[in-house]
């Protein structure tokens, strides 16, 4: 048990014979606690936004730009991204605003509002990132429905000519849409492991907070 709880237990177990310090201290170490948590959200945030730059330095993601641009999906792929670096711009903007006012907070209430402002930012947030990643499978898809020769415009090489390319375009639409599916389910547990464990923490302080004011 850390020193918040015992310090917690114990003023809970003197009630109004506690001095006002007890409160004060317990106050200040929620908010301490509240404002490490916000700056980790804001920092990882940042670094998620960083990461595919350095992956776009591999040669496989030069391949998928060419399979975008192959399947006529190159002014798409071009505004995907201008709405995804404008969107996570502004929820780092609004991570960062929310870690600055927790930093500067001396009233329980006014931190009690802040937490919940930032656990919905980060619901959003999520939300977001795992709807882009699915409907960028889906519009792939749609891409290889309306392609003449999707297999070709996807720069594979495979020697198709008794195939019946029906079949063939169902195959690939299922395989990308199975796959969109697979990896936002991935996603969505690493985004939970990043924000989901923070977020319970954050929740623990709010929930700590109400008993203290309530």
């Amino acid at each position: 048990m850390d020193e918040l709880e015992l310090l917690k237990r114990d003023w809970k177990k003197k009630g109004n014979q506690m001095p006002k310090l007890g409160y004060d201290e317990i106050y200040r170490m929620i908010w301490k606690k509240s404002s490490s948590i916000v700056k980790w959200i804001f920092l990882i945030s940042i670094i998620e936004f960083l990461l595919p730059h350095l992956l776009y330095l591999l040669p496989a993601m030069s391949k998928s730009i060419a399979v975008w641009k192959g399947l006529g999906l190159g002014n798409f792929l071009l505004a995907s991204n201008v709405v995804q670096y404008s969107v996570v711009l502004f929820f780092i903007f609004l991570f960062y605003k929310r870690y600055k006012e927790i930093s500067s907070l001396d009233n329980a209430r006014q931190l009690l509002s802040n937490i919940l402002k930032t656990r919905k930012t980060v619901k959003y947030y999520v939300i977001f990132c795992l709807s882009l990643i699915f409907i960028s499978f889906v519009v792939m898809a749609a891409g290889i429905y309306l392609s003449d020769n999707p297999v070709e415009a996807m720069g594979y090489n495979y020697n198709l000519d008794n195939a019946d390319p029906i079949k063939v375009k169902k195959t690939m639409i299922a395989t990308v849409l199975l796959l969109g599916t697979i990896v936002t389910a991935v996603m969505g547990c690493i985004y939970f492991l990043l924000y989901g464990i923070l977020l319970k923490k954050l929740n623990k302080n709010y929930k700590e907070l109400k008993e203290m004011e309530f």
